[in-house]
């Protein structure tokens, strides 16, 4: 292998196959997985993540993470990782940026409303919708008879995004308030589901995915936290507050399905309350933005590094690319990144003040799937438009109608339901 793509080693021809293959110039000075990566980096579907929800909606402010930009962070923190674990950094980075390509609009209570619209036609799942949109839904190659393929990406690198590698009816409910059911691929994407998937050991995700889902974890229980304390909507004096710490522990135990132990969740929330700058007051001065600021740099640099060293500390000396390895995530670090995550639970996600709120999103989805439903292929962008002119039942014609609100953002799906709707769901 020549120093032009000396960053695929460890990884074979096999890995760079693209489902519809492609003639490459023999003067290219890219390897295949950054090709994979920029692509991603260009796409239309990596733009509209800047006005969708990541937990606070973009409306209600500047300072709250999008889905841009929590996918941003999540690739800074992959890609180091992946250099420090000597793996692809492309194909990591890439991984990141894409994890949540396939997201609706109004976060995981957007998922909720269209899984529950869909349910009786395959459902929803974001990470299923990924899939799709990488491999058909975003326009990049087309075959001369109209087919198209997606960004077409290669194979290791399609499935670094693939966090639950298997089907919805092998899935098993996860643990926690939720019980969500995470799954990968729909029936009708199985063909390139199970060409990525050819020779993977079965549920298990290649190392790069699970580089990838941890990155996301970090990101997401670190500056989810942060921002709700900017926000308001955490209150970091009751935060502090030991008399109510056991009813705190115990909405972050149910939140978490009693995975953790309660007393695990304890221990783990005194090391966090022992750094050095955890909070015990906050405002928005420079100071007080600066000290959050510097405790969630910290709390990322304390998660990711303890579980770098357990997993070169347990892993053979030849390359963890692809299947070389199972990540090693220390026991206290899930149980303090668990307890990152339940905080925000009990004070933002499952507060009854926030209850109505999302219940009128998922109404404005649900109202806006019946609209287009009822429209019979009308007010659909250029994809979902040819995939109406084939539906031939109504399960693939449910299929076309969470295709195309998937792809909106926040602000195009209240738009669009204005105007096809007209009023807003109370």
């Amino acid at each position: 292998m020549d120093n032009r793509h000396s960053s695929e080693v460890g990884y074979t021809d096999f890995d760079r196959e693209r489902f519809l293959p492609e003639d490459r110039s023999s003067g290219a000075r890219r390897g295949e997985f950054a090709r994979d990566r920029a692509r991603v980096v260009h796409s239309s579907a990596l733009r509209r993540l800047g006005a969708k929800t990541q937990v606070l909606s973009p409306s209600g402010g500047d300072f709250a993470r999008t889905r841009l930009t929590h996918s941003l962070e999540v690739a800074q923190i992959g890609r180091e990782m992946a250099i420090d674990l000597g793996l692809n950094a492309d194909m990591v980075d890439m991984a990141c940026l894409a994890h949540d390509l396939g997201h609706p609009p109004f976060g995981h209570n957007g998922e909720k409303a269209l899984d529950s619209w869909s349910r009786d036609f395959g459902g929803f799942e974001g990470n299923a919708q990924t899939l799709r949109l990488l491999t058909r839904i975003e326009p990049k190659v087309i075959t001369t008879e109209g087919r198209s393929y997606g960004l077409n990406l290669t194979r290791a690198s399609l499935d670094a995004t693939c966090k639950y590698p298997w089907r919805r009816v092998d899935a098993v409910p996860e643990k926690g308030a939720d019980k969500a059911i995470k799954f990968g691929a729909y029936d009708d994407d199985l063909e390139v589901f199970e060409w990525l998937r050819f020779g993977a050991p079965v549920r298990v995700k290649s190392v790069e995915a699970q580089v990838m889902d941890f990155a996301d974890d970090v990101a997401y229980s670190v500056h989810d936290f942060e921002d709700a304390i900017v926000s308001k909507f955490i209150d970091v004096k009751a935060l502090a507050d030991t008399a109510s710490e056991d009813d705190l522990l115990s909405k972050i135990s149910q939140w978490n399905g009693g995975a953790i132990s309660k007393e695990a969740l304890a221990a783990a929330l005194q090391r966090l309350r022992a750094h050095q700058y955890w909070l015990t007051t906050f405002d928005n001065s420079p100071m007080g933005l600066g000290t959050l600021k510097n405790l969630t740099s910290a709390l990322i640099g304390s998660l990711v590094s303890r579980t770098v060293d357990a997993i070169l500390e347990a892993s053979p000396t030849e390359s963890l690319a692809r299947f070389g390895a199972i990540l090693v995530i220390p026991f206290e670090v899930q149980a303090e990144i668990s307890v990152l995550k339940g905080i925000v639970s009990a004070f933002l996600m499952s507060s009854e003040s926030r209850r109505p709120f999302y219940e009128w999103q998922r109404s404005l989805l649900t109202e806006l799937a019946d609209a287009l439903l009822a429209s019979n292929g009308e007010n659909l962008d250029g994809y979902s438009s040819q995939a109406w002119a084939v539906a031939h039942d109504e399960i693939q014609k449910h299929r076309v109608i969470v295709d195309q609100i998937a792809c909106l953002t926040d602000q195009s799906a209240l738009t669009l339901h204005h105007r096809l709707v007209g009023s807003i769901p109370k």
